[in-house]
């Protein structure tokens, strides 16, 4: 629905942690921005804002504040990210304020980035960059990903770009969404298909239903020579049970860019492996992609001044964009 911003200049929150958005001051017209580092300092600029912007989407402060903050005024929240799941609380998604996230800046980079990974591990890169430290010629064999098997999790953007590009290369993709469409396969169809997955590909929202779903029992289900690339959240995975499947050799390796606790603590095993693919939850994060977000952030702030429909509303019952949203 149109979320109508009246005649009254907006008044806009900006949860930052210390880095504020690229050019947001230029790109905000009118609106009156209040900034907050921190949860102590977004207790005090909440009351009285109508749009609260979360540009440090790592950070829980806004759940933290919410109950003990007026809120009264709030009628849209935005998250500089895909995921919603630090802002998508009960509380809030009952309050009436409209959700909206960034989906589309992300797409293609986390694809690159997983494709990246594919290949890396069909060509042992990593191996290869650890001899030439050494000064070691060695000779090996590596493998193809044409006609690999591909099982992406997760059909939205950000999974269909994944899909498209291991497709271009010749991998075989499945794509698996929340419920059964043309070319997607229900997620309740996700165990049959993992016993003939080389590449696992998790890019689902963090749900309810999400949570955990890589776990002992679904690991068990995938076969040894199988990989894991997880550009969705960490939480999505039970962190300990692929750890242990990774050490003992149950699986050939992971590519992994979220973890249920980031930084990821320097005491965790994962470091040391050297089968797995570590990187700082930076999948998306290009050139420009900064710059990319407060665009978005703009284009719907002049929407809501507009009174105009918004783009990229999460639908409050799934917790993630519909299918629909935010063509307008």
């Amino acid at each position: 629905m149109p979320v109508s911003a009246g005649q009254d200049p907006i008044t806009v929150a900006v949860l930052h942690g210390g880095e504020t958005p690229p050019g947001l001051e230029r790109h905000a017209g009118d609106a009156r921005l209040r900034f907050a580092a921190d949860a102590g300092e977004l207790a005090a600029v909440l009351p009285g804002s109508d749009v609260l912007l979360t540009w440090d989407f790592t950070s829980d402060a806004v759940k933290d504040v919410w109950e003990a903050t007026d809120t009264a005024a709030l009628r849209w929240v935005h998250t500089a990210s895909a995921g919603v799941d630090r802002v998508a609380f009960p509380a809030l998604l009952a309050s009436g304020a409209t959700l909206t996230n960034s989906r589309g800046v992300f797409d293609r980079p986390i694809a690159e980035f997983v494709l990246g990974a594919v290949i890396a591990f069909a060509k042992d890169t990593a191996r290869s960059l650890a001899l030439q430290r050494e000064r070691t010629w060695r000779h090996r064999e590596t493998e193809t990903v044409a006609g690999k098997v591909a099982t992406v999790v997760g059909s939205g953007p950000i999974g269909r770009a994944v899909a498209d590009l291991l497709g271009a290369v010749g991998m075989r993709v499945r794509l698996v969404g929340r419920r059964a469409a043309d070319g997607v396969h229900a997620f309740d169809e996700l165990p049959g298909l993992l016993p003939d997955t080389d590449h696992l590909v998790l890019a689902a929202p963090l749900t309810d239903a999400t949570r955990g779903m890589l776990h002992a029992g679904t690991i068990a289900l995938l076969p040894e020579r199988a990989r894991v690339v997880n550009v969705g959240r960490g939480a999505l995975v039970v962190q300990d049970d692929l750890t242990d499947a990774l050490a003992t050799g149950r699986l050939a390796g992971a590519a992994l860019d979220v973890f249920e606790v980031e930084p990821l603590p320097a005491t965790s095993p994962l470091w040391a492996m050297e089968h797995v693919l570590l990187s700082p939850h930076m999948s998306g994060d290009v050139v420009g992609w900064k710059d990319m977000l407060v665009e978005l952030f703009a284009d719907n702030l002049a929407r809501f001044r507009d009174g105009r429909e918004l783009r990229n509303v999460v639908d409050p019952e799934r917790g993630y964009v519909s299918s629909s949203a935010g063509k307008v």
